[in-house]
């Protein structure tokens, strides 16, 4: 369906640059002063103000300091603008974004925000243009000057949120244009969340992993603390102003995702009439509702605009076809209490004000765990989950002519799979299903409606439960050492059935004297991870190649042995021989500050001797070869990771990838590469005195 206008633009109007008006730079330079930034020796600032907003300013600056580009770029992600900085293939990208994200709404609801909400989003707006102000020398590709209103279009802190989840081809079918490019690389399985009850550990204190797998450098490592009760350390996205994932003095955090059904689409019976569009809906025949979008784009000749025609009907955004019926989406749309239940959570110190905070129901795309100081150690399942009727299957679109398709409120928390402290003494989630959250401790599957989790167990799953089980001796060292734990619990049947398969082999088989030395290596593995391993590096081949034909379940004994065939001859050809380890095959490379980063095999690199989460290794790396490579390089999996132990004080430890800056002049471009590859995670400088002897750099904003 066409129904778009291409309007070549002589002059778009954009924003304009940022101000220079005397009073305005005043103020900014009297927010500067009430706010300290101390970058400690890995580069990471802490920062401290008078008040939230003081402290909101500083931290949104010393983000801009420390990567603008990745700032902006997640903003115009998030308002849809990203066709403006990188042409006509970000054009339904944009789109998408566009049918949700509407400037008219976010300013109308900056104005109705809560005065404490609006001087968060004043001082994040400030902080940025102060930034800008300050250093001329920075050119945004776009966004020359920050609105606060802006802060409400990337109000909760996921990789790939629910607008993400509509497809990019489907939606340029239905709207007229060429299907569109695939989206970068998003993450590597996931997440890791675990807690630990005090009756499970040494010091009988409450412990907590945070280990998110995102893409690599999509968040920072920061501090930020006020007077006025903020203090949390963690994972920051980039461009936000809250904590995403992380702890404060009393509590932490962690946010997982896995299948949760959140979203529905609705299959819309289409009526034309007099020139208009009707959908039914019961017995009558409702008007769509239809407006346009204009996505200004750039080319090599200037800048240029298509507008479309969209529809809607109650339910949310046509976004694609079946048949002769349109699918319209509906999905979260609450800006405003999203950034308030994501900023108010960091401030939460104990079990029941962070429960109160989940009460906001728009933590749409994850589950969370935590653990407090006094003990407490909980789960928590997706925040929002619509409420339907359970004789509809909501895994398929569904009719949206009858009115029992209609969501009724939102699933409570005690509605939804939730735990606190279980009698296990530990509970964890790796983007898998519920049921084995906490051992025999779990929520049960029958007392909840199939929608609140579609998905099943994962090799990661399996190996959480492997570490935690029938243990009372958890430190800090050893939650982290669990994390890192090497054992890959995927291949525990296949690699048995790929030896019977080869013991079973006639002695004539060309294929019997070809993998006798292989099969050897394996038969001898402990099915774990190291950097000179090299029957992890047969066991990865093989398994890729099994995954690509349908898996190990479904593989008869002779496909097993050509795959392992195939993997010996693709180590063979790539590395010169197949007995090549694990880390001279899986590297870290980070050589420029580009988002996209490019692979080169003759640049420095390291070893990385954890793999990718399919194969059950809790500590992720998503890597592969890339055009022009032999070997693989990793861009998503373990990004930020931390262990946190509460109780009178926080103690931390933690790694981030590569390093903090996203420069790459920088000291701290990747000063933890090493730390990261190895898991030897750094203390973390939670209190203040604790960054005596550790500063490196000590300022107000601007100076």
């Amino acid at each position: 369906m066409k129904t778009f206008a291409l309007v070549l633009a002589a002059a778009i109007v954009l924003p304009a640059s940022h101000a220079t008006n005397p009073r305005e730079v005043a103020r900014w330079e009297r927010e500067a002063r009430n706010v300290t930034i101390i970058r400690d020796d890995w580069g990471i600032p802490h920062v401290y103000g008078k008040t939230d907003a003081d402290a909101v300013f500083g931290l949104i600056y010393a983000q801009a300091e420390d990567d603008f580009n990745r700032v902006e770029t997640n903003y115009l992600n998030a308002m849809g603008r990203l066709a403006e900085a990188e042409g006509e293939s970000r054009i339904y990208q944009d789109l998408r974004m566009k049918l949700f994200i509407d400037p008219d709404s976010m300013r109308a609801q900056y104005a109705a925000s809560p005065a404490w909400l609006r001087a968060l989003m004043d001082a994040w707006a400030d902080g940025l243009n102060f930034y800008l102000y300050k250093h001329p020398e920075v050119k945004p590709r776009v966004i020359t000057r920050f609105e606060p209103w802006m802060a409400l279009t990337f109000s909760e802190g996921s990789i790939g949120g629910d607008i993400e989840r509509i497809s990019l081809s489907q939606l340029s079918a239905f709207y007229g244009g060429a299907p569109a490019n695939a989206t970068p690389e998003g993450s590597d399985g996931g997440s890791n969340g675990i807690a630990i009850a005090p009756a499970n550990t040494v010091n009988h204190r409450a412990l907590l992993l945070i280990n998110p797998h995102t893409s690599f450098f999509f968040r920072a490592e920061v501090q930020v603390v006020s007077e006025e009760g903020l203090d949390a350390y963690g994972a920051v996205t980039w461009g936000q102003f809250f904590v995403y994932q992380g702890f404060n003095d009393r509590a932490g955090w962690m946010h997982t995702s896995s299948n949760i059904d959140a979203i529905d689409e609705y299959l819309e019976t289409v009526v034309q009439r007099g020139g208009r569009t009707f959908y039914r809906y019961g017995s009558a025949e409702r008007p769509m509702t239809v407006s346009t979008i204009t996505v200004p784009y750039k080319t090599a000749t200037g800048m240029v605009r298509r507008t479309f025609t969209v529809y809607r009907t109650h339910h949310g955004p046509i976004v694609r076809k079946v048949g002769d019926q349109w699918v319209s989406i509906r999905l979260m749309q609450e800006p405003l209490k999203a950034l308030t239940q994501s900023y108010t959570r960091t401030k939460a110190r104990s079990y029941q004000a962070f429960r109160q905070t989940m009460e906001l129901h728009t933590n749409s795309s994850n589950n969370t765990i935590f653990a407090d100081a006094d003990g407490d150690i909980a789960y928590f399942h997706g925040n929002f989950i619509p409420r339907r009727d359970t004789s509809f299957d909501w895994n398929k679109p569904v009719d949206g002519s009858n009115p029992a398709t209609e969501w009724h409120g939102v699933l409570s928390v005690d509605e939804t799979p939730h735990l606190l402290n279980p009698a296990s003494g530990w509970l964890y989630n790796s983007n898998n299903w519920p049921w084995s959250a906490a051992g025999p401790s779990s929520p049960k599957r029958e007392d909840f409606p199939a929608y609140v989790e579609t998905g099943g167990e994962s090799a990661r799953g399996l190996h959480a439960i492997r570490v935690l089980s029938n243990r009372t001796d958890f430190t800090l060292t050893g939650l982290r050492d669990a994390a890192f734990d090497s054992y890959l619990t995927w291949f525990e049947r296949p690699i048995p059935a790929l030896i019977q398969a080869w013991d079973a082999t006639p002695a004539g088989d060309s294929l019997k004297a070809k993998l006798a030395e292989p099969i050897a290596v394996l038969r001898g593995w402990d099915l774990r991870w190291s950097a000179a391993s090299i029957p992890t590096s047969l066991a990865v081949f093989w398994g890729e190649n099994i995954e690509r034909h349908g898996g190990a379940q479904r593989a008869t004994p002779a496909q097993l042995l050509q795959a392992l065939s195939e993997a010996v001859d693709k180590l063979t050809a790539d590395f010169g021989t197949w007995k090549t380890p694990w880390g001279d095959i899986n590297r870290f490379q980070r050589i420029t500050g580009d988002i996209v980063q490019p692979f080169n095999d003759s640049g420095p690199s390291i070893a990385v001797p954890f793999t990718a989460s399919r194969w059950g290794s809790l500590a992720a790396f998503g890597a592969r070869a890339y055009p022009g490579t032999k070997k693989w390089y990793g861009t998503s999996g373990n990004s930020f990771v931390a262990v946190v132990e509460f109780g009178d004080s926080v103690r931390a430890l933690a790694v981030t990838a590569g390093g903090e800056s996203g420069h790459q002049g920088s000291p701290h471009f990747n000063d933890e590469a090493e730390r990261y590859a190895s898991g030897n995670l750094r203390p973390v400088y939670f209190y203040r005195s604790q960054l005596v002897g550790h500063t490196e750099r000590e300022y107000h904003p601007g100076q």
